[in-house]
């Protein structure tokens, strides 16, 4: 990849995900679930996503599309292809989380994170969640969450760098042991 190339990749725009996108979307979660490291960062494997029908894609793309119980974003290159994603998943006060939590508040997770290799280190990470946080802000969200593999040292650094603190909490999950990391978005 030339120089020239490298600058077209790093400018980018962040927006929500379109209904219409799900093929694009779809794409690109194959595209992490392929990673060399998507053990230590999904609890989804490569062969469960292929073997999901189309409808599955478009409801999932849909739901993340509008309304308050989730929200994807992603990150679009001036070609218009989809440079990174990340989700944000809302549970209301005493329903369960995503990992079978309970808690008093409006509470949010953040998943399904990745960034095209070509695209990192290049500020689409933060925008990313940038967005993200400001969606949440938005809707009430106090404080987001998210679960970071013991072993993903990589990401573990950039969440720090996007301002996330590693809160001391260790979940248990199918891809072993996750440190809980969040980010208080009320004074970010």
């Amino acid at each position: 990849m030339t120089v020239e190339e490298r600058e077209v990749l790093r400018s980018f725009a962040v927006r929500r995900v379109r209904p219409e996108e799900w093929r694009s979307l779809r794409e690109l979660r194959l595209e992490a679930l392929r990673d060399p490291i998507a053990h230590l960062a999904y609890l989804e494997t490569i062969e469960a996503a292929l073997e999901r029908p189309d409808s599955f894609w478009q409801d999932r793309t849909r739901t993340a599309a509008s309304g308050t119980a989730a929200g994807q974003f992603v990150a679009v290159d001036e070609r218009g292809d989809l440079a990174g994603t990340a989700t944000a998943l809302v549970t209301a006060p005493g329903e369960p989380d995503y990992i079978g939590e309970t808690g008093p508040q409006l509470r949010a997770a953040v998943v399904g994170v990745y960034v095209q290799p070509g695209h990192r280190g290049g500020g689409v990470l933060q925008a990313i969640l940038s967005e993200t946080e400001a969606w949440l802000r938005g809707i009430g969200v106090p404080q987001v969450r998210l679960h970071v593999n013991e072993q993903n040292l990589r990401a573990q650094g950039a969440y720090r760098k996007c301002g996330y603190v590693d809160t001391g909490v260790r979940v248990e999950m199918v891809d072993g042991v996750n440190h809980e990391m969040v980010r208080d978005l009320r004074s970010a």
